[in-house]
């Protein structure tokens, strides 16, 4: 039997630049299968199929895309967040999400797509990002449902993320999914506060929360039958559930906190069916999920705008840190004698 170690060693062989003559490629690919079989990790210099890179590639790119484009609805409120407080809270939540962009990116990196080349994808509509991010936060209280309905059904995608059959992956997501649990909390903890305030604080948060409720549920992607690469992506591990057991999952959490909340859910189909132990919901307008996706959605060129934009203007930054990088990369005859004698000295 294929054991992991063989993987790793197949791995390194693979790397070390020897194209795998035909048999080897199936030993290779054994071993491969064994380690995913195993629940066992598969690292960056380990043998796989380049189907399997691709899948994660694209996976990955788009949890990047997602986070960094993902600052911009919320932080159009930092400058009119209604305290200090809030001020603070919102704004170490947008810094939250550029790092989860960072992680990610780096992630993408070690599988060999370096971080340029993913954003100017991005850039030029080559790739995706979620089609949540497309919508527009027109009152403090969107602020609050993203981070409760947006930022929960994200939870309720990553956690499995987690146990990633990619090691680099599935270490990101640790951090990002107890950052994002923290997010989670803070916009229910601001709907809670709309909800108990005056009638018009109680009627805009049920007005954010109307809006977002059908667009959250499209964040797990389409029914599992129209799902392209959702069986390939479980057999490998990748992901650990589908997106329909995803999105009933988000459901059976959300229907009692918004009673909590004191706020209602826009779906009149919505109730607890006995017989199957969770509940039922109404269709999803498939066709809206569509239509974003290509782009037709109420924000998308402002938001591709934006982050190019954005990008352009960052050019100098990344020019800086690249000079500052290889001044202190190149030799130095001089401070390398000063370290050498002071190891010496030591």
């Amino acid at each position: 039997m294929a054991t992991a170690a063989a993987h790793r060693t197949a791995g390194t062989q693979r790397y070390d630049g020897r194209e795998a003559a035909e048999g080897e490629q199936d030993a290779y690919q054994r071993a491969f299968d064994a380690a995913v079989a195993a629940d066992e990790r598969i690292e960056p210099r380990d043998w796989m199929p380049e189907a399997y890179r691709a899948t994660l590639v694209r996976q990955i790119a788009q949890h990047a895309h997602s986070e960094i484009i993902g600052m911009q609805p919320e932080a159009n409120w930092i400058t009119r967040a209604p305290s200090l407080r809030r001020k603070a809270i919102l704004m170490a939540k947008v810094q939250d999400e550029a790092g989860h962009g960072l992680y990610l990116y780096s992630a993408a990196e070690t599988l060999g797509t370096g971080r340029e080349e993913l954003l100017d994808k991005l850039h030029t509509g080559r790739q995706k990002y979620s089609s949540i991010f497309n919508y527009p936060t027109l009152t403090w209280a969107d602020v609050g449902a993203i981070g409760w309905l947006v930022d929960g059904a994200a939870i309720t995608n990553q956690v499995p993320l987690c146990r990633c059959s990619y090691g680099p992956y599935a270490r990101a997501m640790v951090r990002v999914c107890k950052e994002e649990s923290f997010h989670q909390r803070q916009g229910y903890e601001l709907l809670l506060a709309l909800s108990r305030g005056t009638p018009e604080q109680h009627a805009m948060a049920q007005d954010a929360v109307d809006r977002w409720w059908w667009p959250s549920l499209m964040m797990f992607g389409p029914p599992d039958d129209e799902s392209a690469h959702s069986a390939q992506s479980m057999a490998w591990k990748i992901k650990r559930h589908s997106n329909d057991e995803l999105r009933q999952r988000f459901v059976d959490i959300c229907v009692p906190q918004a009673e909590s909340l004191g706020l209602t859910l826009p779906d009149p189909d919505l109730k607890w069916n006995e017989d199957r132990g969770q509940h039922d919901f109404g269709a999803i307008d498939w066709s809206e999920f569509k239509e974003v996706l290509k782009g037709n959605g109420p924000c998308n060129e402002q938001r591709i705008t934006q982050r190019t934009r954005a990008h352009e203007e960052g050019a100098w930054v990344r020019e800086a840190a690249a000079a500052h990088a290889a001044k202190h990369s190149r030799e130095n005859p001089e401070s390398r004698e000063s370290r050498e004698t002071g190891a010496q000295q030591a």
